[in-house]
């Protein structure tokens, strides 16, 4: 996905900073995951494809009603605290806060404006692991502030707000994908996403002999300082390649293009916007491939799709470095390693590996080893199984019957 993590609330939380008199008064308690992406990557913005899934890092919401109609808003992991009344418009603050206000304000204007609260804000996701701490965020206040006004959306409804929370109030140009499977997650699934639809599927990571695996997520811990500009270039190129499609055969979008199409215009676009779209194409008919992979339960096709989406990412997209690049060729050469790859914006960050269960520590381990000894670096890693997402466990504050309809 084509954005810079903000990685607030993703460490373990640390002592409470909310008011002492909080859950005595009818506090309600919100829940929402992190999320991996395990193919699929930069094709969410035209219309793509994306195949993540949620893992058992979360944020958690806690909120209860105050009696002089203030918004309240802190976290056990910043000393910033902030209120507002219900009249305050003021913009973003370039802190924590402005997820969960980004989201405040996303519901006022659909004019849904919640009686006056205590937000608090805890969780465990894993710091600067590249796992989508800020939707983690929007998501849980989002469930929070609904509970608490007593209003029920849909979660694609809730998805899109929080997304347009963060596109809007924080300013970032961020795709669907991270809000969306953190709201619709399904336990022992990844969900296969239609970005511009906004149609999805889970599809099984719990069959055959792909439920012997697990994902292990490798943060190489670094984040090359070209990042930032590099997004915006390699998203200008793309497109620069997808108006050429467009207006050639008539597409909406790379989401609907083939190969043969993008070969058939190449003299028209430069080479750079060419290897672009040649990539997201690809990594489009890579995520096709893994749901039939997935369906048969069979790890070893799965993995090398993964290398093969690498590859693309590295040699086409040019988003890699050389750390994730060694991240992952050690992990192929490691047993039981079926496949791996760079995951996220790119240069720099993590790297996602399907592994079998019964080596997935031990491969943690012997990575870590081995990227220390080659950078210097002492890297984290994190082993996963698909968890539920925040409107499965967030059931609670839901009807049964529209529950039984959602997932």
């Amino acid at each position: 996905m084509m954005t810079t993590e903000k990685n607030f609330l993703e460490s373990t939380a640390g002592p409470s900073s909310h008011p002492a008199n909080l859950a005595s008064r009818h506090a309600i308690s919100c829940i929402a995951p992190a999320r991996v992406n395990l193919l699929g990557e930069h094709t969410d913005y035209t219309g793509g494809l994306v195949l993540p899934m949620a893992i058992p890092f979360a944020t958690h919401a806690t909120i209860s009603p105050r009696t002089d109609g203030l918004y309240h808003f802190t976290s056990s992991l910043f000393p910033e605290a902030l209120t507002l009344d219900r009249s305050d418009r003021s913009p973003a603050r370039r802190n924590w806060t402005d997820y969960p206000v980004g989201v405040l304000r996303q519901l006022q204007q659909r004019g849904i404006v919640p009686p006056g609260f205590d937000l608090h804000l805890t969780g465990n996701v894993p710091f600067g692991a590249g796992v989508s701490s800020s939707a983690s965020v929007e998501v849980a206040t989002a469930m929070a502030l609904l509970a608490l006004a007593n209003v029920e959306l849909s979660l694609e409804d809730i998805a899109v707000l929080a997304r347009r929370a963060e596109n809007e109030y924080v300013h970032s140009p961020c795709g669907i994908m991270d809000q969306f499977v953190i709201t619709a997650a399904k336990a022992g699934h990844a969900l296969l996403l239609d970005t511009r639809a906004l149609t999805y599927e889970h599809l099984p990571m719990n069959k055959g002999n792909l439920a012997q695996t697990q994902i292990v997520v490798c943060n190489s811990m670094v984040k090359h300082s070209v990042a930032t500009g590099e997004y915006g270039i390699r998203r200008r190129e793309s497109e620069e390649g997808q108006a050429v499609l467009v207006k050639k055969f008539g597409v909406r979008d790379l989401g609907d293009t083939t190969l043969a199409q993008l070969e058939a215009a190449q003299s028209e676009m430069s080479p750079a916007a060419f290897r672009r779209c040649r990539h997201i194409i690809s990594d489009n008919a890579r995520v096709r491939e893994a749901r039939l992979a997935m369906f048969a339960g069979d790890p070893i096709a799965f993995g090398k799709l993964m290398l093969a989406g690498h590859a693309s990412e590295r040699d086409d997209f040019e988003c890699s470095c050389a750390e994730v690049d060694f991240l992952v060729e050690t992990a192929t050469a490691l047993p039981g390693c079926f496949g791996a790859r760079l995951t996220g914006g790119g240069f720099g960050g993590c790297t996602v590996n399907l592994v079998a269960r019964t080596h997935s520590e031990a491969f943690a381990s012997a990575l870590k080893v081995a990227y220390k000894q080659r950078f210097n670096i002492a890297a984290e890693t994190y082993v996963c199984d698909a968890v539920d997402g925040a409107y499965i466990r967030n059931t609670h504050l839901h009807s049964t019957s529209s529950m039984r309809d959602r997932v």
